[in-house]
């Protein structure tokens, strides 16, 4: 049975439902000629989300990408550092001291795994501060994904730990792909470029900031926007879906151009709705801030992302190698 096949088969209720319905509109949307923006938040690169994420992008799934800067970089990590990853399956039942053991070991723990400092962060930093260091010298400014794609493919694939096949950011460098990574400072190399400024050795300008970020990507949704639109696929919650999909809103009415709304909306997300919590904001809310319309397909799938979006993208994976059989499951299953 194929991953479409269980979904058409078993998902019939609640979150299942919302998880079967929120593919389907995805797969109709990308196959009328759509684009479609993630907005990646948590740990989604530690908990090895690129299993999946990668192959879509190679296959033309997804079009361009938010990220936070600790998704970014720890796709990297991942890539040259994946041996040395230790994992913590009981991490519910450590005491202060267990952690402490942990840190003295120089492994950071992302709920049940971990990162090695010296095989993953320290690699890594030997490879980018000479690139801003370049950058400072020769006065160019670039955002902070440019430095992340050029790491990621100066890399030498004898240093690969992680299968390359699995590592989003590679995919995405390769194919170039649009990304915006708002509030990159918070992550562990917005900490490292910091402490270099403040030692003078480079110029915080090297690095664009937020707002350039928007207002290039002002261009770029216009870009994406184009015939069918643009829908947008969200995890979890934070400034990397806040950030991107305000820029209808900021077109229309801050500069007064025309902007097709986001063609399709997917929350996938633990956090419960409640009092004042964007995070856990139902999707018509954001009817009332114009980013979406009543006619957007709209889903919340109240779940964890780590089970729901490596189903969502195998189906669709399924999809995109065989429209035709694929088609044929959808409407012989009465969709």
């Amino acid at each position: 049975m194929t991953t479409l096949e269980f979904i058409l088969k078993n998902y019939k209720n609640f979150n299942a439902r919302a998880t079967r319905d929120a593919t389907l509109a995805y797969w109709r949307h990308v196959e009328a000629g759509g684009k479609m923006f993630w907005a990646v938040a948590g740990a989604m690169s530690s908990a090895q989300l690129g299993i999946t994420l990668a192959p879509a992008i190679r296959a033309g799934l997804i079009h361009g990408m938010s990220v936070t800067g600790a998704n970014l970089e720890e796709s990297l990590f991942r890539l040259v550092a994946h041996k040395e990853y230790k994992d913590f399956p009981d991490y519910r039942y450590f005491s202060k001291a267990d952690d402490t053991r942990i840190l003295n070991d120089r492994m950071r723990r992302v709920t049940d795994t971990s990162i090695p400092e010296d095989e993953a962060f320290r690699v890594v930093e030997k490879i980018v501060v000479p690139m801003w260091k370049k950058a400072d010298e020769t006065g160019a400014r670039r955002f902070w994904h440019e430095y992340f794609y050029d790491i990621v493919q100066a890399v030498d694939p004898e240093q690969y730990e992680g299968d390359p096949e699995e590592c989003w950011l590679l995919a995405a460098a390769r194919a170039n792909l649009p990304i915006v990574v708002p509030g990159h400072e918070d992550s562990t190399f917005g900490n490292i470029f910091a402490s270099h400024v403040k030692l003078g050795e480079c110029s915080a300008s090297i690095a664009k900031s937020g707002i350039e970020y928007m207002t290039d990507f002002y261009d770029r949704y216009q870009e994406l926007a184009e015939g069918a639109g643009v829908g947008f696929f969200q995890i979890g919650g934070g400034i990397a879906g806040d950030f991107p999909i305000c820029v209808v809103p900021s077109i229309k009415y801050d500069l007064e151009q025309e902007a097709k709304p986001w063609a399709y909306f997917c929350q996938i997300s633990d956090s419960t709705t409640s009092y004042g919590s964007y995070s856990g904001a139902t999707p018509n809310e954001k009817i009332t801030w114009d980013k979406l319309t009543e006619d957007t397909p709209m889903f919340v799938i109240e779940s964890d992302a780590t089970i729901v979006a490596p189903l969502v993208l195998s189906a669709l994976l399924e999809c995109k190698a065989d429209p035709a059989a694929a088609n044929k499951l959808i409407q012989a299953a009465g969709f």
